[in-house]
Order: structure tokens, then C-alpha cells, then sequence
């Protein structure tokens, strides 16, 4: 018996090391299909998140119980922290837009607006909302969302100190792979040729 349960702990041992060893070649894998590129820009993006949280960040209290202001902020950080906000609180309409086939990601990392017909096959809430929603509201969340996009990719320019205005192009490359990424079937998107099909 004892050398039964010592043989199956042996045989997990062995099993899980070399699973532990496929592992970690698959995560070496998937990190190389990363450009340096790609990674620099995310790393720089998420700091922006981060800034957020310290932007919004109300006054404190010490550990000796004195009140404390909060720690000022440029206007690019400020500038950066409402285009987040501003991405945020339109993601839900955008993904509708997406749906209705509205609008596309283009290659700049912006969206695209299309003709807007009533979608057909949605539910009858998703029909409502479309009927409900003007063409000057349509094209004001666009505008609203493309403006807060452009703030923050170049606020990932001026964040970086890898980075300058000439790497603006690869960088939006880089948002609008992003962007295609979080996309939903269906959506449409701009190919490299500057064709536009739907996933």
C-alpha cells in the first residue's frame, strides 16, 4: 500500500512538473506575439488607469489625524482622466453602435460612422433604443468618444519617455489592433488595405 500511494505521488510529481514546464513555455509563447511595441504602449496605458484612481482621489486623513489636500494633478492628467471617464461612460452605447453596424474601428483606433438603418435582428429593447436615439446624439457620442481616444493616445506619447510624436502612427496601429481585439463578432473593421469587413 505504501508503495502504491508513493508510485501515484511520484507519477502526480512528474505530471505536474512537466505540465509546469509546458506552462511556462506557453506563457513565453503567447508574450512573443506581443511587439515591444505593443507592451509599451499597454504598460503606459494602464499607468494611465492608475492615475485615474490618484486624480479622483479626495482629500485624506494622516495617521496623526490631520487633514490632507490631495495631491495636485497637471491638466494633461486631468485632460486623460476625463477621456477614460468619457470611454467609460459611452462603452455600453458603443458596443450597441457596434451592433447596429453604426459604426467601425478604423485602422487609426478611432471609430467610423456608417449610414444608420434600424437593425432587424435585435431584441425589441435594442430596437427601441435605436429608435430613440437622434442623429445628433449618434454623432456627439462619436465625436465624444474619438476626441477622448485621441487625448489618450497621446497622452501615451507624453507618458513615455520612449515615445515622441513621430511614434503617433504606430501607436494608433497598435490601439486600433486593441480595439479590433475587444470588438464583438459581427462588428466591422477596417483591414490594413482599408477595406472594411465584419468579424
Amino acid at each position: 500500500m505504501h508503495n502504491k500511494i508513493l508510485n501515484i505521488s511520484m507519477g502526480l510529481s512528474i505530471s505536474l512538473f512537466v505540465s509546469g514546464c509546458t506552462l511556462a513555455k506557453l506563457d513565453v509563447n503567447v508574450v512573443s506575439e506581443r511587439t515591444s511595441l505593443e507592451n509599451q504602449v499597454l504598460g503606459t496605458y494602464n499607468s494611465l488607469n492608475e492615475d485615474m484612481l490618484l486624480v479622483a482621489s479626495v482629500r485624506g486623513v494622516s495617521p496623526t489625524g490631520k487633514i490632507e489636500a490631495p495631491p495636485r494633478h497637471t491638466p494633461e492628467q486631468v485632460d486623460a482622466t476625463r477621456a477614460l471617464e468619457t470611454v467609460a461612460f459611452h462603452a455600453d452605447d458603443i458596443e450597441s453602435f457596434k451592433r447596429f453596424g453604426w459604426v467601425g474601428e478604423n485602422q487609426e483606433g478611432l471609430l467610423t460612422p456608417f449610414a444608420r438603418e434600424t437593425p432587424k435582428a435585435v431584441s425589441k429593447e435594442l430596437q427601441a433604443f435605436a429608435a430613440n436615439y437622434s442623429e445628433a446624439e449618434f454623432q456627439q457620442v462619436v465625436k465624444e468618444v474619438n476626441q477622448a481616444r485621441e487625448t489618450l493616445m497621446m497622452r501615451v506619447v507624453q507618458t513615455n519617455e520612449n515615445f515622441t510624436v513621430k511614434d503617433l502612427p504606430a501607436i494608433r496601429k497598435v490601439f486600433a489592433k486593441i480595439n479590433r481585439q475587444n470588438s464583438a463578432p459581427g462588428s466591422k473593421v477596417q483591414e490594413p488595405d482599408g477595406r472594411w469587413i465584419a468579424l
